[in-house]
């Protein structure tokens, strides 16, 4: 069981961040069938304060698990439909000119919430994509040269659709590093897609779920992931990953010092969700594709020899050695 930091009042608050895990996950899994690994990484992001790139065909459930994230956490919650006539300021927020005090207020944005779903966000234009920029890497947001911060914990959770392309803005590298991880949901199996059937027909699961934990609860659970021991070693191990993603002859653009930062972090809130109270080399590679893979660009020669990068990282955790305490 890990610990958080002190209380106000000077006394301890233990918090087992798997036994809380686990109970938000079987909260989750009510409404996402058969998702089991899908749920287990959306919860790791959010943990790690970091933000979810959900990323798959039409129809296999990407805002149904945004939803059931948020529907899992009694915080605030706002959806934004990404649209190519959406403005930046719907996003942020703006100031208006009250005329009766003769002074601008400031009217917050979707943006101001603890966990923002952002659908189809490759929908909307460059210019508004950028509005997150400042928000996702820095959790504030500048309109007019004042800062507002945003509350914690704050997540953004984007879904795209990689098929249909007519319409849609790709999402420039700027954009996807600042995304901590990137998942598909994939087809759900027989069983599962049975079980929706049963459950879809006569009511809407979203509609009855009930919150498993509040913003509280949420930022004593990322203190005490926080506070988990990570080695030299396990250290050194994801800066040479890192590194090694810059020197592949399969890629024209590694991974950037984010990246490693954000996969360190995703590595301890796996060995917190797992019960441990240190940070092993197997939780930095079971994090490492979901991470990295997304922002990383080939080479022309291994995309035409249609590799993945998915695959080059596969092929670097295979080369890269793990380093050992010394």
């Amino acid at each position: 069981m890990t610990e958080v930091t002190p209380t106000a009042a000077g006394t301890e608050a233990p918090v087992d961040v798997a036994a809380e895990g686990a109970r938000i996950a079987a909260n989750m899994a009510r409404v996402v069938h058969g998702k089991p690994d899908v749920v287990h990484l959306a919860l790791v992001v959010l943990l790690a304060e970091g933000h979810l790139l959900v990323e798959d065909v039409p129809g296999v459930g990407k805002t149904t698990l945004a939803k059931a994230l948020a529907g899992s956490v009694d915080a605030s919650v706002r959806r934004i439909q990404f649209t190519p006539d959406l403005l930046p300021s719907d996003v942020t927020g703006v100031s208006i000119y009250d005329q009766e005090t003769r002074e601008f207020e400031f009217k917050p944005g979707a943006v101001f919430a603890n966990i923002v779903v952002a659908d189809e966000i490759n929908r909307a234009s460059p210019k508004t994509q950028s509005a997150l920029l400042e928000c996702m890497a820095e959790r504030q947001v500048t309109v007019d040269g004042v800062s507002y911060e945003l509350a914690r914990p704050f997540l953004v959770m984007a879904t795209q659709n990689p098929i249909e392309m007519e319409g849609t803005y790709p999402l420039p590298e700027a954009q996807r590093d600042r995304f901590t991880a990137r998942v598909s949901m994939g087809y759900p199996d027989r069983e599962a897609e049975l079980a929706m059937l049963d459950d879809l027909v006569t009511t809407d699961p979203l509609t009855t779920l009930t919150p498993a934990t509040d913003a509280a609860g949420v930022r004593a659970l990322v203190a005490a992931v926080g506070r988990l021991h990570v080695s030299e070693a396990v250290r050194r191990y994801v800066v040479a990953l890192v590194e090694a993603t810059r020197r592949s002859p399969d890629l024209r653009l590694g991974a950037s010092p984010r990246a490693g930062l954000q996969l360190l972090r995703t590595a301890r809130a796996t060995a917190a969700l797992a019960g441990r109270d240190h940070v092993l080399p197997d939780d930095v590679q079971t994090m490492a594709v979901p991470v990295l893979a997304h922002r990383l660009l080939l080479t022309p020669d291994a995309a035409a020899s249609r590799r993945t990068a998915e695959q080059v990282v596969a092929d670097l955790l295979r080369t890269v050695p793990v380093l050992r305490r010394r």
